[in-house]
């Protein structure tokens, strides 16, 4: 008889607490950081930037400053790392004018109460803060063209910029590779003709554009090719542990310092997966359990662990609902996953439309495995109109997957998804 595991899975602020017989079970092990705060890591990273002068060079003789900062989908401790760039900018140059642009990509604005509760009370009182929209092209300027044809327009703000430097974290993509680094730019501030190009169905499909992938990945090939047009000359980015405190820091050139940053992740968070009858994931809790969007993250990392015809099994809040009402209807009205994957993979990068790229990757994986959402009951309906199933507990979903299964299902949990990189055995 197989063992019983107690398994505790983020969930929104809190936790679903629960036991099952998995037979593995897979986590990242990045350590935390000894006792070290965050704003010391940022410190001592800053201290000895990879492949740059100091911050407080690169500021000296500049008149405009942007430091590009994350949106409310990503949890990254700005409050660790703004008040070292800041001071360091100002050390190298008093007079510098300094403006933060949030990177909000094609997601909606961020609201006062949620940049307050990112920056703290006195950066948000202090400093000049503006709000990235891609949807205004009144707000961005064209820099010319990327190596796949798409092209290149970003926030007017950060183009007018002497220097542009950006915050981060870094953690496993589930199509860019990695976040941090180069996307503080794209699809951060670009408009949304840049980051329709950058996430097209060729793109989407191609092998490389997975999770943990850099070299070889077209997405990432035009990112790094905009943030060097965009003139991004300096980045700090952090690694986070379980318990989404900062880990360690990394700082200087934008290319650099987020591969030290991801080669360092990788030897952590890489796991090796038997191929699984039933896999049980998150996303990781809040703020990426956000919505039903946001969750096809972690649906990849289970792809990556079942066997084809496996049965995945995600838990989220999903507490802002969608997320997006052209991914919406694309799953609701759609013939079949086959039909709507097969339609994006023929769509033309110039006919891009919002949101494509997830439902692609969801149809991908709803060719291959059935889906059960555990979440919010007023959730049920959506769900289930875009062609998922509901269980209001993980024990429910578990009963509904195993009636699929003559023999007893191998079962494996990985219980926050967006944090490793699945490679099967």
């Amino acid at each position: 008889m197989k063992k019983l595991n107690k398994i505790c899975l983020p969930y929104g602020q809190g936790q679903i607490l629960f036991e099952a017989e998995a037979d593995q079970i897979l986590t990242s092990r990045v350590p935390s950081s000894g006792g070290k705060n965050g704003e010391a890591l940022v410190r001592e990273a800053m201290a000895r930037p990879t492949d740059s002068p100091r911050l407080r060079e690169l500021a000296a003789g500049k008149k405009k400053a942007v430091i590009i900062i994350s949106d409310h989908t990503r949890p990254v401790p700005s409050r660790d790392i703004l008040p070292a760039m800041l001071r360091e900018m100002r050390e190298g140059n008093p007079e510098i004018e300094i403006r933060l642009l949030a990177a909000t990509g094609c997601h909606r604005a961020m609201t006062a109460e949620e940049l307050r509760e990112k920056l703290g009370d006195e950066i948000m009182e202090r400093e000049e803060i503006l709000i990235h929209d891609a949807f205004d092209p009144e707000r961005n300027v064209r820099l010319g063209t990327l190596p796949s044809g798409a092209e290149l327009v970003i926030d007017k703000a950060a183009a007018e910029a002497d220097l542009l430097a950006a915050e981060g974290f870094i953690e496993p993509h589930f199509f860019a590779g990695f976040s941090g680094g180069r996307k503080s730019v794209l699809p951060g501030i670009c408009d949304r003709v840049t980051v329709l190009g950058n996430h097209c169905g060729a793109f989407i499909a191609d092998p490389h554009a997975r999770t943990g992938i850099l070299e070889g990945n077209p997405i990432q090939t035009d990112m790094a090719a905009a943030a060097r047009m965009a003139g991004l000359a300096y980045i700090v980015n952090v690694v986070l542990d379980e318990k989404k405190q900062t880990a360690a820091a990394f700082a200087g050139d934008p290319l650099a310092a987020h591969e030290a940053g991801t080669a360092y992740l990788s030897s952590f968070c890489k796991v090796w997966a038997e191929p699984a009858d039933i896999v049980i994931t998150t996303n990781g809790g809040a703020p990426l359990d956000q919505n039903l969007y946001q969750c096809v993250k972690g649906m990849t990392a289970a792809e990556a662990a079942a066997r084809e015809g496996g049965v995945i099994i995600l838990c989220a809040e999903m507490a802002d609902g969608i997320g997006g009402e052209s991914f919406y209807r694309s799953l609701r009205d759609c013939e079949s996953p086959r039909a709507l994957y097969e339609q994006y993979c023929a769509t033309p990068q110039q006919e891009t439309i919002a949101d494509q790229w997830q439902s692609q990757i969801l149809a991908r994986i709803l060719m291959k495995h059935r889906v059960i959402l555990v979440t919010r009951p007023a959730m049920k309906a959506v769900v289930e109109s875009m062609k998922m199933e509901y269980a209001p507990t993980v024990e429910e979903a578990l009963d509904l997957a195993k009636k699929a299964f003559e023999k007893t299902p191998r079962i494996c949990v990985i219980p926050d998804g967006v944090s490793v990189i699945v490679e099967k055995r």
